[in-house]
């Protein structure tokens, strides 16, 4: 769950946001021959990584040439010849922009027997953080019991990912409220609070971006419409820390796209036996005729207009979940935190896309946010990745430029020029050998 920016003057000109997400101080790495203790908390000086650190196997400029030729490929398969298609697509999206729609009041889960006295994070009940449990220039090593307790908060978290982004549930006529609902109650069924409700009072439990909305959407009672890119960021607090992660989707497309929103199903605690098969995670192949979720594409159309429509947004997609999966293999002990944004740099432009700068991924913990801060895009950050890390990767990647603005709900926070946006997130521990993603299916 990423930021809205309320800016402040800092002493290293960072944002400070509303989910507090400050980007870390230039710090220097561990000496070659200092080692972690388990847990320990790593607080390090100004200075800049020595050029001894060396980057990620994979360049900048091969992560590009991979890109490029996934985005040539993609635009050979589906004939996308020319640029056109995205002032279109724009002017569609400012034909029928987004705007509120009526919601629920907050459906807050108050103290009872039935939850035990570590359930609720901090905020549950007031909606205020309070003081972050660590310095905010300092950068948590996990343990391995602390490992252990993140591996199951993120594939729970995973889990209700899938469950919101299934095609029975996230299909057309279904609002962003009643999968909010869905999400919830699966959550408290497995034991799980939902990580956004209350968070700075955030009034849902799982945040819902669609089309031009780039972040922070607060599910309502709008219907889905077929072609909709929506983003579900689903996160959860279990065993006293989080796990979070993020994809998109697109409603509707799908060969078999009549499916209709998943009943509850008593005391089934989730979606246990998907109808999808396991997510792909290839960073060579393009998603051509199969999604991430391997859900087979639409592939009849009404109009020229309505194909259009849905091959660009399979496009933003595919770039989006390249981006992510890019800034993932950039991590490796000794690599530099920077190698992230990059990476995911170099896939935006590589697509004719761009990377959002103000909101970023965060390390993660008992703290829903905290230190190290990661930017999607082309920086100088200067931090050494260590075995024990944990953190977010979750660019968005926009079809038109990044800049964005807010409603005045204080969270939704939208494409100024009106272009689509997608956003994928995982979680991932940095390891002696090299980084587990600990939200992959």
């Amino acid at each position: 769950m990423s930021a809205t920016t309320n800016r402040v003057h800092l002493p290293l000109a960072s944002f400070v946001t509303k989910f507090s997400k400050r980007m870390a101080p230039l710090q220097t790495p561990l000496s070659s021959t200092e080692s972690p203790s388990p847990n320990r908390f790593h607080s390090r000086k100004k200075s800049s990584v020595p050029s001894s650190i060396h980057a990620s196997d994979s360049s900048p400029s091969d992560t590009y040439d991979r890109a490029l030729q996934n985005a040539t490929a993609f635009d050979a398969y589906y004939n996308l010849d020319s640029d056109a298609w995205r002032s279109r697509q724009r002017s569609l999206i400012k034909l029928n922009p987004m705007k509120p729609y009526p919601r629920s009041p907050p459906n807050l889960i108050r103290p009872s027997p039935n939850y035990h006295s570590n359930f609720f994070p901090c905020y549950a009940h007031t909606g205020r953080i309070g003081p972050p449990s660590l310095p905010r220039d300092t950068v948590l090593i996990h343990d391995a019991d602390s490992i252990s307790k993140m591996r199951t908060a993120a594939k729970l978290a995973r889990k209700l990912l899938d469950y919101a982004c299934h095609p029975s549930v996230a299909c057309v006529g279904t609002t962003t409220e009643q999968i909010d609902s869905l999400i919830r109650d699966a959550a408290l069924a497995n034991s799980a609070y939902p990580s956004p409700l209350n968070y700075m009072g955030f009034p849902k439990s799982v945040c819902s971006s669609i089309n031009e909305v780039v972040c922070h959407g607060i599910p309502d009672t709008r219907p889905l419409k077929s072609g909709d890119v929506v983003s579900f960021d689903v996160s959860c607090y279990v065993g006293g820390v989080h796990g979070d992660n993020c994809a998109t989707i697109i409603v509707g497309d799908s060969d078999h796209a009549n499916g209709h929103l998943l009943e509850r199903s008593g005391n089934t605690p989730l979606l246990e036996q998907s109808t999808l098969r396991k997510s792909r995670e290839d960073l060579t192949s393009p998603y051509l005729q199969k999604d991430w979720r391997s859900v087979a594409y639409k592939t009849k159309f009404d109009s020229d207009e309505e194909e259009e429509r849905f091959v660009t947004a399979r496009r933003l997609v595919q770039a989006a979940i390249e981006s992510r999966d890019e800034g993932v293999r950039a991590c490796k002990p000794g690599a530099c935190l920077s190698d992230v944004g990059a990476a995911i740099h170099a896939v935006a432009d590589a697509y004719g896309y761009d990377t959002v700068r103000h909101y970023r991924g965060h390390g993660i913990s008992s703290d829903f946010h905290c230190a190290p801060f990661v930017k999607h895009f082309r920086n100088n950050e200067k931090l050494q990745l260590i075995p024990g890390m944990i953190f977010t990767i979750e660019p968005m990647i926009t079809e038109g430029t990044a800049d964005c603005q807010e409603w005045d709900d204080d969270w939704t926070v939208l494409t100024k020029d009106g272009g689509r946006a997608a956003q994928f997130e995982h979680t991932v521990l940095i390891t002696e050998t090299g980084v587990e993603v600990l939200t992959a299916p």
